[in-house]
């Protein structure tokens, strides 16, 4: 019980500072206060710079610099991804609290998108890792086959040591958006998983299974 008691007067006491160090140790401690105290301070902020960063994937999946400089991507990304790059989170929790649904999950979308905020912040720290890559090699990062090799033994372990750490954090983000759907839907570890995926399964396949109709496989 006293411990109980504890834990309750931490949830109260959590500073900006706490949220953002302790989210790495005690992700279900944080995700818990933002939830039940709608801790929305940061929200907008974090949709921002994740509309950023995942612009920025998009950039380098579709090999943008085949077609354009180093300098449009960077501005595209920045415009586009800042200004707009929130609305596919928001269509995405609207997503899972309708999915969610169908297994119990008591989230709404304002609540839902608030946690996936939080659970952006290894994807958006993962942009710093991003500048010396770019520094680096340039429209190159953005390239199909981009030449990421030609710059030296330490200008390789920069950049090889940066996507690794980008990588790390990608796993990071994705712990932390199963932990957060759990607190927030009130749903188990795994019926958290099925829910993050049913947005997929549900519009997604279908999708790509239109597209190879319509190319004729």
């Amino acid at each position: 019980m006293d411990n109980e008691i504890e834990n309750s007067n931490k949830l109260e006491s959590l500073t900006d500072k706490e949220i953002f160090s302790k989210i790495w140790t005690k992700p279900r401690q944080v995700f818990k206060f933002i939830n039940d105290k709608h801790y929305d301070k940061y929200v907008k902020l974090l949709l921002v710079l994740a509309g950023i960063s995942r612009a920025f994937d998009r950039a380098s999946m579709r090999n943008m610099g085949d077609k354009m400089s180093v300098l449009v991507i960077l501005g595209l990304c920045i415009i586009l991804g800042g200004l707009l790059g929130w609305i596919s989170y928001y269509i995405y929790a609207a997503l899972l609290s309708w999915t969610g649904k169908w297994i119990n999950g008591k989230g709404d979308t304002t609540s839902i998108l608030r946690i996936l905020s939080y659970a952006m912040t290894p994807t958006i720290i993962a942009l710093l890792f991003l500048i010396p890559q770019i520094g680096i090699y340039g429209n190159e990062i953005f390239k199909a086959n981009g030449d990421i090799t030609s710059a030296g033994l330490i200008s390789n372990i920069i950049v090889y040591g940066a996507m690794i750490l980008e990588f790390i954090l990608g796993i990071w983000t994705i712990v932390f958006c199963v932990i957060g759907m759990s607190e927030v839907q009130k749903l188990s570890i795994g019926k958290s998983i099925l829910n993050l995926l049913l947005p997929i399964l549900v519009f997604g396949v279908p999708i790509i299974i239109l597209i190879f109709i319509l190319n004729g496989f």
